[in-house]
């Protein structure tokens, strides 16, 4: 791994196949992040049980690893910001 890469906040975005609200969350989150200060993973709920239980009504959801804070949709660019400042 890079010292760049190192250096990016990580996120997660909580998401599964055939959501289009995670589709919109998705273009939202893909057009407002620079890729060089953020990386962020993917994850199906559907792939485990316990997040289907803790995301399955929640989707989309943008979590910081770094503090566990989560920003739960319906969110925008700015609300996306704030989240991150």
């Amino acid at each position: 791994m890079s010292e760049a890469e190192a250096n990016r906040e990580a996120l997660i975005f909580y998401t599964t196949a055939g959501c289009h609200l995670c589709d919109v969350a998705r273009q939202v989150y893909q057009s407002t992040l620079n890729p060089e200060y953020f990386q962020v993973q993917e994850i199906d709920i559907a792939d485990q049980d316990g997040l289907i239980e803790r995301y399955g009504v929640r989707i989309p959801v943008i979590q910081r690893c770094q503090d566990g804070a989560e920003l739960n949709w319906p969110f925008d660019q700015q609300a996306l910001m704030d989240f991150l400042a």
